[in-house]
């Protein structure tokens, strides 16, 4: 197993350039299967969960081009038989979005329940509720989900909760479906308004994305396209914090600033220098940061993936902060972890009190999830000492080149591999 070792105590320093946004590139790669001809797709990040949805597209027939690490050719014409296979879906949270674009494509899919980071329960009842409304039958069985439909219908679909998940796959399933579909309650994330303009690219008549009512006008034909995925806002947002956790002075660049706002705003509250360009971010931060509380809301809100890596960069801030996280029942799992750099942290319920301390210390630590593991990386880059981050499987499944792109500013980070090390040894 591989795992990090981190020397920390050293400011960040530099510039940084941010990947693909995996949260669009997830949903982007899964709607090739919507096309009518091949597609390229730039500016992929090579992340694991990409590898997974581009392995789902091979094995169920798909043609697979890789142009270069970051420019995939993808052509699902061969696809014939819509089953995901298993072992791949339980790999990927984003598996859930073949339910759409298989459906839309065949009216029938089978796809298993999917898999990713165990942040608690995340049900796909609304993703189901927008299929059944468009006209589609819905079974589980074994923990596969099964659909069939004899022709989706456009229709009004309004969600009881704001889901980005269910709003991708109703976008999928309407967009040619028959008729106008309206989507109220929508999601607004960034991912949203990107995959709305990839279809749209293609020839689908998608109106609103971005706003919280999506209207979509279902066509026959989608064309290929080449197109180019937005860069990543959580990827950005987590060396614009590490800049401002280890005192260091960053440029984050292929950025799109508007994206992150709610994270700017938040680090200027912590005292932190934040300077905006046109595509790039400057963050600074020189002695103590201060408290700062904060709740985690649906976009244009605080997000959810970047409260671990706040809430590590708070736990040396001046003061007591009070996060607040409603997104996901275990979204504190990381606090445990936390605590062996000596961080002083009450978790209730969905809140967590963090008391700053002078300093945190090396610890050996596991990463609980994708989000967690960033912060731990985080956390062992602000500590004094050695820090060992085990489980790195799940930081490589949202962020690329993550030790690369750190060394590049001046982190002493490693990457050992235990097996390697054991051989060299025997």
């Amino acid at each position: 197993m591989e795992k990090f070792v981190i020397h920390g105590g050293k400011p960040l320093k530099g510039e940084v350039a941010v990947s693909g946004a995996k949260n669009a590139a997830v949903a982007i790669v899964a709607a090739a299967i919507l096309a009518d001809e091949p597609c390229v797709l730039e500016n992929v990040p090579e992340i694991q969960d990409i590898n997974v949805c581009v392995k789902i597209l091979y094995e169920m027939g798909a043609s697979i081009k890789i142009i270069d690490k970051n420019t995939i050719r993808i052509d699902t014409r061969g696809i014939s038989d819509p089953v995901v296979p298993y072992e791949l879906a339980r790999a990927c949270r984003a598996s859930s979005y073949f339910l759409g674009t298989l459906l839309g494509r065949f009216l029938k899919a089978d796809v298993p329940m999917p898999g990713g980071c165990d942040l608690g329960d995340r049900p796909i009842d609304q993703h189901l509720k927008a299929f059944n409304i468009l006209g589609a039958r819905h079974t589980i069985d074994g923990g596969v989900v099964s659909l069939k439909a004899d022709k989706l219908i456009g229709s009004q679909i309004y969600f009881d909760i704001v889901t980005v998940g269910g709003t991708i796959n109703a976008m999928f399933a309407a967009v040619k479906a028959e008729g106008l579909t309206v989507i109220e309650n929508a999601a607004k994330e960034p991912q949203i308004v990107d995959l709305a303009n990839f279809l749209n690219s293609m020839g689908a008549d998608i109106m609103g994305a971005g706003t919280d009512v999506i209207k979509i006008r279902g066509v026959k034909y989608l064309r290929g396209v080449t197109y180019g995925i937005i860069p990543d806002p959580i990827e950005a947002g987590t060396y614009m914090v590490a800049a401002a956790a280890t005192k260091g002075d960053v440029y984050v660049k292929n950025v799109i600033p508007k994206h992150l706002e709610s994270i700017t705003d938040k680090l200027r509250k912590a005292g932190a220098f934040v300077e905006e360009f046109d595509e790039c971010i400057h963050v600074k931060s020189e002695g103590r940061l201060m408290k700062t509380s904060f709740k985690t809301l649906p976009h244009p809100g605080f997000p959810t993936d970047m409260q671990p890596q706040f809430s590590t960069m708070l736990t040396t801030a001046d003061g007591t902060s009070v996060v607040t996280d409603n997104i996901f029942d275990n979204r504190f799992r990381y606090v445990n972890e936390l605590r062996r750099f000596g961080a002083d942290i009450t978790v209730e319920g969905t809140t967590a009190v963090i008391q700053g301390v002078s300093e945190l210390s090396g610890a050996t630590v596991k990463a609980t999830d994708l989000r967690a593991g960033a912060a731990l990386v985080i956390a062992g880059l602000m500590a004094s000492g050695t820090t060992v981050v085990e489980e790195i499987y799940h930081i490589e499944r949202g962020y690329e080149n993550i030790d690369e792109k750190l060394r590049a500013l001046g982190a002493d980070i490693t990457r050992v591999n235990d097996f390697d090390k054991a051989r060299r040894v025997g």
